[in-house]
């Protein structure tokens, strides 16, 4: 699963055993090279098709991590690029090794449940592998707050990925993992919220509609259908109303 680069399982120990922003804070320098940071397949995937929508003038990156998503965001952003993340090891990360010859870029800690941010400050607002870390009844107040900080016509976009067939390894894998972390929670303090498969399509849709926002699904074809004709990766687009 992970490079010579990446960490120990004894450091993934230590970080399990944490709490979400400490774990993150040790997981830092070696992030990169781990199975959790979004493949740079789906970034370039969402790049190309937010270059089809744009320009836009202002970009933020929520729970930005190491900058990876910021990187997009200076592709299609002419003015400013702002990563968000509550983990100051994170931002460190990021800071060190994004560099724009664009647009302004600047990193700012605070909590993505309570942005930091006036109202209507951005034109586009993306997030990559980051909402298995909130639960799913944080995730309606989470996308209120994305929806606040968009300017009119504005949009929350981030790739989502079809669920693994029943049965088929994958799906185990994931259940598997999902289980391990709520047994962890269940015996362990202070929690570690990282349960993937809670994140569905249609509860998505339902909170993002829920918050005032118009949602379009964008399939990425970059990476194919599925035996059943329907996409295995789309971009969720989600506007503010102009």
């Amino acid at each position: 699963m992970f490079s010579p680069e990446g960490p120990s399982l004894r450091e993934l120990a230590v970080q399990a055993l944490s709490s979400v922003e400490r774990g993150y804070d040790l997981l830092a320098p070696k992030f990169d090279h781990t199975p959790f940071r979004t493949p740079d397949s789906v970034l370039d995937a969402v790049a190309s098709a937010l270059r089809r929508m744009g320009p836009f003038d202002a970009g933020l990156d929520l729970c930005c991590g190491t900058g990876a998503g910021a990187r997009v965001l200076t592709q299609v952003c002419r003015e400013s690029v702002t990563g968000v993340d509550f983990s100051a090891g994170m931002l460190d990360t990021a800071r060190q090794r994004t560099r724009s010859t664009g647009p302004d870029v600047s990193w700012v800690r605070g909590d993505a449940r309570a942005l930091p941010f006036a109202r209507a400050s951005f034109d586009l607002v993306v997030s990559f592998g980051a909402f298995g870390h909130f639960l799913p009844s944080e995730l309606p107040g989470l996308f209120a707050q994305a929806g606040t900080v968009l300017r009119p016509g504005g949009c929350f976009a981030f790739p989502i990925v079809a669920p693994p067939r029943p049965r088929s390894r994958a799906y185990w894998m994931l259940l598997g993992f999902d289980a391990v972390m709520r047994v962890r929670n269940a015996v362990w303090r202070p929690p570690f919220v990282m349960y993937y498969r809670d994140f569905r399509l249609g509860d998505v849709r339902r909170d993002l509609e829920g918050a005032g926002l118009q949602v379009e699904l964008h399939a990425l074809p970059e990476f194919g259908e599925r035996g059943d004709g329907s996409p295995r990766v789309r971009m969720v687009v989600a506007r503010r109303p102009a």
